[in-house]
């Protein structure tokens, strides 16, 4: 059965078609981000989020996003919602992607060092 919450994920991987590697999987009642196997977004009723790291949390702060809330008792504050005017700049969109599967990739890297 096809949502329109499909047809937003369908236009979210339109959207990243340049980044090589990035797939989706139903999960959350929505969907998860990977790219090359890496868990970096979500979307989830209609909206995005990426994942979020110390270094790129301010930039969505600056633009009034919120952490992804998938109920009234829960709140993610690691994914962050994407500004509409990036998901609907191909390009944009793409930086940030990279940016979250980056700083994520980048957060495991140093925690595998330090153990």
């Amino acid at each position: 059965m096809t949502t329109s919450h499909d047809g937003f994920k369908d236009y979210v991987l339109d959207q990243l078609a340049g980044l090589r590697g990035v797939t989706s999987r139903a999960m959350f009642g929505g969907y998860g981000l990977y790219e090359r196997g890496t868990f970096f977004g979500i979307i989830h009723k209609g909206r995005l989020y990426f994942k979020v790291a110390p270094n790129t949390v301010g930039l969505y702060k600056e633009q009034g996003m919120k952490p992804f809330r998938p109920n009234a008792k829960q709140t993610l504050k690691s994914f962050y919602e994407v500004p509409v005017d990036i998901i609907e700049d191909s390009e944009h969109l793409a930086e940030w992607a990279t940016e979250s599967y980056q700083s994520h990739e980048g957060l495991s890297q140093s925690r595998k060092a330090s153990s």
